[in-house]
């Protein structure tokens, strides 16, 4: 293997993670909230698009719009539900609460769809040469696409008066209220996006692997985490940022060491950081007053 067909699969893998820590971090940013429930919302997604173009023969590209719909709606609702009765609890209830409807949205898939895995077709056949390697379709539409997103993003934040919304709620929401900001809509917008984004990334991956099961969103889901708390949780460009340096380190030690070790590698990664600094390559380091 060559370094050059490892780092283009690292920035593969890494841009799906991006686009899952992106979910994390603006949640996170916005209420404070680790949703680990985040990880389910891509398995969700995936049944989503399989179904619909299984049980109904629809077009990829409108099953994939579909999953992105029913994501946004799914992350709305759970916020509404789960979330927002609890917004002014200590950050423990709010991080039970997730785990809690992880484990539901897990159960559920089980209960309607069996535990056993179901084959995805990959919608971008396929190949592109580079050099003498050659890559499949999906892998570069990945990175476009992902990128493309991840630019469309920043805009959207930096640029747009919802954007400006969303940093104003994230500074203070108290204060964000008081210039007129509606934070309960503010609030579900944000989680609609990223759970918009988390849908998109479960397009890619089951276009990369083939393969769906109710427990697919936990491993995705706790390394899209890492990459948040490794770019800075928070911070969306952090987010992408963690999420291709974990893509690319995930990928060097398939090709360099073992692929036995990939978790391990991941995880210790994010030992690391915790260690030397906590808030993250682009985080903000902030002091609370007791």
């Amino acid at each position: 293997m060559t370094l050059l067909y490892l780092m283009i699969n690292g920035l593969q893998i890494g841009s799906i993670y991006a686009l899952v820590a992106l979910g994390y971090s603006m949640v996170y940013g916005i209420v404070k909230l680790v949703n680990f429930a985040h990880g389910e919302i891509i398995m969700v997604g995936a049944y989503s698009m399989w179904y619909v173009m299984s049980r109904f023969s629809v077009p990829a590209w409108l099953a994939a719009a579909l999953s992105v719909a029913i994501c946004s709606v799914l992350g709305m609702f759970i916020e509404k539900i789960a979330y927002k009765p609890l917004r002014n609890s200590d950050r423990l209830s709010l991080l039970v609460t997730a785990i809690g409807v992880s484990l539901l949205l897990q159960n559920l898939a089980q209960l309607f769809f069996t535990a056993n895995p179901r084959m995805f077709t990959n919608i971008f056949a396929g190949t592109v040469t580079i050099g003498e390697r050659q890559f499949s379709n999906a892998t570069t539409v990945t990175i476009a696409v992902s990128t493309i997103i991840m630019i469309g993003l920043t805009l959207l934040v930096k640029r747009t008066k919802i954007g400006k919304a969303m940093r104003a709620v994230s500074e203070d929401k108290e204060t964000a209220t008081l210039m007129g900001i509606n934070v309960n809509n503010t609030i579900s917008f944000t989680f609609a996006l990223g759970s918009g984004l988390a849908a998109v990334a479960a397009v890619f991956y089951c276009c990369s692997y083939s393969q769906i099961q109710p427990t697919m969103g936990g491993m995705l889901g706790l390394k899209a985490f890492v990459a948040a708390v490794l770019g800075g949780i928070g911070s969306i460009p952090g987010a992408m940022i963690g999420g291709l340096c974990i893509g690319i380190a995930e990928s060097l030690t398939k090709g360099y060491i073992s692929s036995k070790l990939t978790d391990a590698v991941v995880f210790g990664i994010l030992i690391v950081v915790l260690l030397i600094k906590p808030s993250g390559i682009l985080g903000r380091r902030q002091n609370e007053k007791v």
